[in-house]
């Protein structure tokens, strides 16, 4: 099925895209590393679309309230999503920070079925429930550790998440395109309208921002091809099924997450990981059966 490769293409990418955002966070600001996430993002997607147009011809997109409505939404709250994940990522080491964030798929089958009529599966549901299990066994957060300010972040980061890929998966709808079409205009406005309401506030409140991502370019560079390509797997992915479902397979990511954390990052991995890992197999593998 597409979705499941888009979906493996998505945390792939997302693994390395936050793994360059955690080493640039420990030069730039917030605003900056999350702006370099969507900086060079933009001109690659609206190559990806253009490519798509020539292999493929559709009819061009026709704006409407609804689907204005979502990409706004969108794109304000991955804003901030990115940016809570940064803070996590200033808090405690790099894995316990995508590993706190990670509640997104529970919180998105939950926000889905409420606002809007998502259903899934007995299976579905006991795949995106484990999921959400192995995620509170990777954090690593036990009760004589637990910090509720720094959990308190990681549900609002992992509901802004949520939110956002609710919001992209309605977007696609709403352009009333045929697929790939659909998805590759809502992330061609989603990342122009980020990288305008970004740039404008490091224009205005933190000049200097633009010198130090110049100085860090080639890493900035890194952080918008790998930020592309992670996207248009996840737009794609979400257009075709339930954001939970595709969210919870996404998981995957903790498997590349940890890998670059021992090579690259040289973070260690506790034993106990073993479990949780276990468990996000099983529910990647529930979600694709579901």
């Amino acid at each position: 099925m597409e979705w499941i490769a888009f979906t493996c293409l998505a945390a792939f990418s997302q693994a390395w895209r936050n793994a360059l955002q955690s080493r640039l966070s420990q030069h730039a600001s917030v605003a900056s590393v999350t702006l370099a996430r969507f900086l060079l993002a933009t001109p690659l997607a609206a190559l990806y679309l253009l490519g798509l147009y020539h292999w493929q011809a559709a009819p061009a997109l026709t704006f409407n309230p609804t689907l204005l409505g979502y990409i706004g939404g969108a794109s304000v709250m991955q804003i901030i999503a990115t940016g809570l994940m940064v803070v996590l990522f200033k808090r405690n080491n790099y894995a316990v920070g995508v590993g706190l964030a990670k509640s997104e798929a529970l919180l998105a089958a939950m926000l889905g079925m409420v606002f809007f009529g998502s259903h899934l599966s007995a299976l579905g549901w006991l795949g995106v429930l484990l999921g959400g299990i192995a995620v509170l066994l990777l954090s690593g957060v036990t009760l004589r550790q637990f910090q509720l300010s720094t959990a308190l972040l990681g549900l609002a980061c992992g509901g802004a998440f949520a939110l956002t890929s609710l919001w992209v998966r309605e977007a696609s709808i709403a352009t009333q395109l045929p697929f790939p079409h659909s998805a590759a205009w809502v992330l061609l406005l989603v990342l122009s309208c980020q990288t305008l309401l970004l740039a404008g506030y490091l224009s205005y409140a933190e000049a200097d921002s633009w010198r130090l991502l110049w100085r860090h370019r080639r890493l900035t560079s890194a952080i918008s091809t790998t930020s592309c390509i992670g996207s248009i797997g996840w737009f794609s992915a979400m257009s075709l099924q339930h954001v939970a479902y595709v969210k919870t397979l996404g998981q995957i990511e903790v498997f590349f997450t940890l890998a670059i954390s021992l090579w690259w990052l040289k973070t260690p991995v506790a034993r106990r990981d073993t479990l949780g890992l276990g468990l996000i197999a099983l529910a990647a593998v529930l979600v694709m059966t579901g």
